[in-house]
């Protein structure tokens, strides 16, 4: 008779560092700012980095 323990361990996921969660959300919000400064740019017509 094998004896199964009261509690299972959870896994927990880390707070801070490189991690493949954090690195995802990471590269999804460079794609979304990135074609929102391109929607911005074709609105205005012209780059935001232009000096008047």
């Amino acid at each position: 008779m094998v004896l199964q323990p009261p509690i299972v361990p959870q896994r927990r996921l880390p707070r801070f560092g490189f991690h493949h969660h954090t690195e995802l959300l990471n590269g999804r919000l460079a794609m979304l700012g990135f074609i929102v400064l391109l929607a911005v740019e074709w609105k205005l017509g012209h780059g935001l980095l232009v000096w008047p």
